[in-house]
């Protein structure tokens, strides 16, 4: 395990942590000497991460977390908390992209993406920021996304739903004072199981082809994290944007 100032010893708590993303984000802060806290709804995928991530001598613990129920997320702050006194970072990484041509009507895709992608980032803030604000110190790490950057056909809700991740997370960062950082992190094409969750079956064709050709892999977000996390208490990382090259 290699000794980093910046994120060995801190409690960082991830959402979406199963796979993707969250997944590598966690293997990667418990191999720096991070505790890690891993919330997501397919536990079976959250004990093998855990497992790995105790197999190389870290240290993780995990607990089923839907992050579109606000107690959830209290409960899974509480978990940290509890387990190891205090929170450091929260990674609200958990989203969803089930895009489709507004012609189509799916408005239980649309209600998905604001429930997870939004309510999600917004519950996990109403969880985590008093806690903060008692410790006198706390790191969000918000998920976006660079099609917030462009907006293309299919992609409008999704992009909508980014687009106001985007804005609560400058919010926050504006009314976060001195104590607290907020990062925003926003990955272009990404090698993630995203395109399984999208209901068009022509779209999720074309999505998962194109993240074949040139997605970059979930390692490459995870170390953008520990960038924002590793810095010193006083520097704030705004925002990180990080795309394959070639993406247009």
């Amino acid at each position: 395990m290699t000794d980093n100032n910046g994120i060995n010893g801190k409690v960082i708590a991830i959402t979406g942590a199963g796979s993707g993303i969250g997944e590598a984000t966690a293997l990667l802060l418990a191999e720096r000497g991070g505790k890690v806290v891993l919330g997501a709804r397919r536990t079976e995928r959250l004990e093998a991460v855990a497992s790995q991530i105790a197999a190389a001598g870290g240290e993780a613990i995990f607990a089923r977390v839907d992050v579109s129920r606000r107690d959830d997320l209290e409960s899974f702050v509480s978990l940290a908390t509890t387990t190891f006194g205090r929170l450091d970072v929260l990674v609200s990484n958990a989203g969803v992209m089930p895009i489709s041509p507004l012609d189509e009507l799916r408005v239980n895709d649309w209600e998905a993406m604001i429930d997870i992608n939004v309510k999600g980032v917004l519950y996990g803030i109403a969880a985590a920021l008093p806690v903060f604000r008692e410790q006198k110190t706390g790191h969000f790490i918000n998920t976006g996304s660079t099609a917030t950057l462009r907006i293309v056909p299919t992609m409008a809700v999704y992009s909508a739903s980014k687009l106001a991740v985007k804005a609560i997370t400058e919010g926050l960062r504006q009314e976060a004072g001195a104590d607290l950082r907020v990062t925003l992190v926003t990955p272009g094409m990404t090698s993630t199981e995203g395109a399984s969750g999208v209901t068009n079956p022509d779209i999720r064709a074309n999505l998962q082809k194109t993240i074949d050709d040139m997605a970059m892999p979930a390692s490459a977000i995870a170390r953008a994290i520990a960038y924002a996390i590793e810095q010193p208490a006083g520097v704030d990382v705004g925002e990180i944007v990080v795309r394959p090259t070639a993406q247009g």
